[in-house]
């Protein structure tokens, strides 16, 4: 459960009832539909969850951007499946450059799609030679006379193949490096736009790579201006950043719970394993961890809801901390549950597998 006492100074009064949504959304509609077996099975859980999240009206707070709701919306969801904050995470992430700087057909398309469920969000940016070095894409968009040609490739895209639309990025002007890169809304039937392979995860998440074999979109397509698709993929990551932080702190969160309740009833050596100091000293490592996490998280998003402009620094350091400190926590737990905790049914090994990525 979130824990709203121990960050109640950066929150505003509207948040508890954020929290509260989000947790009875989780424990209400996520819970019942339990881990993802395997890939076909995510993808066919990711549909569902889109559409949940719009009926909820959980996406809303990505648009305006509600930082502080955006986290409390995330650990929620983290807690009990990290399949469906991987989701929500893509509908805000795909969904935020046209809200950032789409034209209002687009907002009213894409935007309000990804909000009400309707659609399906992706975000087309990573390549195989082009990952944190975001200027060196080699996915070319070239002017025609009625849009726009793209060609290119792209690896590791969550909602690859499922996804309704992409935020896709590519290089309108390659001899002016991270200046000549645009962003564009190709929707998933656009000519040429293929998908031809899953990208298998340790823990069942739909990613996979896609191919722009000479796709045209109209001119239109184009989000914001020509050449300021790097300044936009950016600012959307940054924007973001924080609740990544938060989702590891929801995993965590689940982790610490699974691993204290589980010191209380494992017995061994006539007692619970709770009374042996070593147990003892791992749980209060776990939540002196967590709660460091939380803290810098909402002051982090605090500092955005309340400041605006660009925080990096203190989303950094909350993404930097929580994901690390997260990956302690679950270590932690799996080692409190023995060989148990390894098991693949085992809810902390699989979240053992699903806080890598972040």
């Amino acid at each position: 459960m979130i824990d709203l006492d121990s960050v109640a100074p950066f929150l505003e009064p509207h948040h508890t009832a954020v929290a509260e949504a989000a947790q009875a959304f989780a424990k209400q509609v996520l819970a019942p539909m339990g881990h993802p077996k395997d890939d076909h099975d995510a993808r066919h859980q990711a549909r569902s969850i889109v559409h949940a999240l719009g009926e909820a009206g959980l996406v809303k707070h990505a648009h305006p951007l509600d930082l502080r709701a955006c986290c409390l919306v995330r650990e929620a969801l983290a807690f009990q499946s990290p399949l469906a904050d991987d989701i929500y995470a893509l509908q805000c992430l795909g969904s935020t450059p046209i809200a950032s700087a789409g034209n209002q057909k687009q907002k009213d398309e894409y935007v309000a799609g990804a909000v009400s469920g309707q659609l399906m969000a992706g975000f087309a940016m990573t390549e195989p030679d082009a990952g944190s070095d975001v200027a060196s894409l080699g996915t070319r968009a070239k002017k025609t006379r009625s849009g726009w040609k793209l060609h290119g490739h792209k690896t590791l895209i969550s909602n690859a193949g499922i996804a309704d639309f992409y935020s896709v990025f590519a290089s309108t002007d390659p001899e002016a490096g991270h200046r000549g890169i645009s962003c564009f809304v190709v929707p998933k039937d656009a000519p040429g736009l293929l998908f031809e392979k899953a990208q298998i995860l340790s823990n069942p998440h739909p990613l996979g790579e896609l191919f722009f074999d000479d796709v045209e979109v109209p001119e239109d397509a184009m989000v914001g201006e020509r050449g300021g698709g790097f300044k936009l993929g950016m600012a959307t990551l940054d924007s973001l950043r924080t609740t990544v932080a938060a989702a590891a702190a929801g995993m965590a969160t689940r982790a610490l719970e699974e691993a204290t309740a589980w010191s209380l009833s494992r017995k061994q050596f006539g007692a619970p394993i709770a009374d042996l100091q070593l147990i003892q000293a791992k749980l209060a490592r776990m939540v002196t961890e967590l709660s460091a996490s939380r803290l810098l998280i909402y002051r982090a998003a605090h500092e955005k809801d309340t400041q605006g402009g660009r925080v990096s620094l203190p989303c950094a350091m909350a993404k930097l901390h929580a994901t690390e400190s997260a990956q302690r926590i679950i270590d932690d737990a799996v080692q409190i549950f023995g060989g148990r905790g390894v098991l693949a049914e085992s809810v902390v090994d699989q979240l053992y597998r699903a806080i890598r990525p972040l």
